[in-house]
């Protein structure tokens, strides 16, 4: 199965990939997947604290669009949220 840029197998994203005459070739491992979703979690979430007029709103829905394309699932999203909001506002709430 196959989601947005990530090569799925069992429901888990293995690897972001692009297919290059026809073959799939991976393009980050998953360590450096998983600190991309910690990076975009903390930078969206700083975005959406900036006051109104000093907020990227494009850079914001790119950001967003790419998190969401690389995260499985809703629980998969909140297990970066919590984090990132802890990195960037210091409190968990």
């Amino acid at each position: 199965m196959q989601r947005g840029c990530c090569r799925w197998h069992r429901g888990t994203a293995a690897a972001v990939v692009r297919t290059i005459g026809g073959r799939f070739v991976k393009l980050f491992t998953d360590r450096q997947l998983d600190l991309m979703k910690k990076a975009l979690a903390i930078a969206i979430l700083a975005i959406e604290l900036r006051p109104a007029p000093s907020r990227s709103t494009s850079d914001h829905a790119d950001m967003k669009a790419l998190l969401k394309e690389i995260i499985e699932s809703d629980v998969e999203l909140a297990y970066y949220v919590l984090p990132a909001r802890i990195a960037v506002t210091g409190k968990p709430d």
